[in-house]
């Protein structure tokens, strides 16, 4: 059984077994299992014969190849497997979204009110005065969550069917956090000016517009073009979202080690829209000593194979104009975000940093750096993954923000925001509560999309765009 990672519920089966009920036998059944490095969940009884049993047993395991060693390992007993449900799966089974009415039409005075004639009324309202479609429909709480499934999660260029799960799961999330209706609008479109005129078309429902899983730097190129163009704020999942979550963790992590943020030297491996979006965001709150690495290291302006991206960023960071590979960038560096792929960064390549060196490994599914392998060099450490301390999710942000953003019927989204939500996030955590393995809020704190909503208003007002 592969050793280096826990199971987990992401890869949890439940297998129906049928057994000869001799005493002892349950427990060889569990040994086997725990043997194998199953994580045993759940264990029901389903039905009781003269000399047999029936059981089903709830298993987390770590991946499909580990689910099966774990099966293969109950057969050996002589047991009888009669089924095997995956759970993951069973949970999507016709999708994990309904449309529901706030009101149902049980009476003709219902139907007459809710549609015709009736309803023509307010749509020439609407039509005297279009900012009435923020009070008399959906518009005012609704988000469309669009992609074109060209960077999915850790899977890249899935499509856009194979991408409406993964908005599903977003638009839950935005619903059970944040209040928010939101709707997966996954788009076939050939480039991003089919992709810009697409979401420009539907926009008229919405009251904002999430981006999501869209590849760079097409994403980048259709998120300034519709925030320039549409009067409802515009969201970049992946380069925001981050962000934002990431600098509330860079700022506790700082009070855990006692630094300074305008003197700590931070390093950011990957130039996707995550690490982008990182840089920017630092930027935007006073860090000024940043490098970022690609695949052939530390980028500066003296490399002759930038692309216009890494061009930009050239620009914006490394003042100092270091070159060499990511384990010269770590040199010296108090903290590291990594966004690049799992498994990409050494033990050694951090060796070199700072004392009380933050390590951020962002790479999914899989870390950049596993916590095991930077315990020891790290003194902070935060992934994705939901098994290890401090865990990086952007359901921190996007919930409570577009909460927000949707109350004051903002027209865009501004730095400004941007920083008073990490801020809020930040600001959960208490401080009496704050230490290595604790810098970033639960995903379930149930006061992070308030306090996140509050902060985004505030900020949309003082910022001036805010209609509401």
């Amino acid at each position: 059984m592969p050793t280096e990672h826990r199971p987990n519920p992401g890869y949890s089966f439940t297998v129906r077994v049928q057994y000869v009920n001799d005493p002892g036998r349950l427990g060889e059944l569990t040994t086997a299992i725990g043997a194998k490095g199953g994580d045993i969940s759940g264990i029901d009884i389903v039905e009781t014969g003269a000399r047999t049993i029936t059981r089903d047993l709830t298993i987390n395991a770590v991946n499909a190849d580990h689910s099966r060693e774990i099966l293969n390992a109950i057969q050996a007993l002589g047991i009888t497997i009669n089924h095997v449900s995956d759970r993951v799966f069973l949970l999507h089974l016709g999708g994990k979204l309904n449309v529901e009415p706030k009101t149902n039409v049980r009476t003709r005075d219902d139907f007459t009110m809710a549609y015709t004639p009736g309803v023509a009324r307010v749509s020439e309202a609407i039509q005297e005065d279009p900012s009435k479609a923020f009070t008399l429909t959906i518009k005012k709480n609704a988000v469309a969550v669009v992609t074109d499934g060209s960077a999915v999660l850790s899977l890249g260029d899935v499509g856009p069917a194979a991408a409406l799960p993964v908005m599903e799961g977003k638009c839950m999330l935005f619903r059970d956090f944040g209040g928010v209706n939101a709707w997966p609008v996954c788009v076939d479109v050939p480039d991003a000016n089919a992709l810009v005129a697409t979401v420009k078309a539907i926009a008229p429902v919405y009251g904002g517009i999430h981006l999501e899983d869209i590849a760079a730097p097409k994403c980048f190129e259709v998120e300034e073009i519709l925030a320039e163009e549409l009067d409802i704020p515009v969201f970049l999942g992946d380069r925001d979202g981050t962000s934002i979550v990431v600098a509330a963790a860079f700022l506790n992590a700082l009070k855990v080690v006692q630094k300074r943020r305008t003197e700590s030297r931070v390093v950011v491996y990957g130039v996707g829209a995550s690490g982008v979006g990182t840089v920017r965001m630092l930027r935007a709150m006073g860090v000024t000593d940043i490098l970022v690495c690609d695949e052939e290291g530390i980028i500066t302006p003296a490399r002759p194979d930038l692309d216009s991206l890494r061009t930009k960023l050239a620009e914006m960071t490394n003042p100092a104009e270091r070159s060499g590979s990511l384990k010269d960038a770590l040199a010296g560096a108090d903290v590291l975000v990594a966004v690049h792929r799992s498994n990409t960064v050494t033990r050694e390549d951090i060796e070199g940093m700072a004392k009380d060196a933050i390590v951020f490994a962002l790479a999914t599914p899989e870390p950049d750096i596993s916590p095991e392998a930077a315990s020891g060099v790290a003194r902070i450490i935060a992934t994705r993954r939901t098994d290890y301390p401090n865990q990086i999710n952007n359901v921190l942000c996007y919930p409570g923000l577009f909460r927000g953003l949707l109350d004051v019927r903002a027209r865009r989204v501004t730095d400004g925001m941007k920083i008073a939500a990490a801020r809020a996030i930040a600001d959960c955590v208490r401080p009496e509560a704050l230490h290595e393995d604790y810098v970033i809020p639960s995903l379930f704190d149930p006061h992070v999309p308030t306090a996140v909503s509050a902060a985004v208003q505030k900020a949309a007002v003082a910022d001036g765009v805010a209609r509401k």
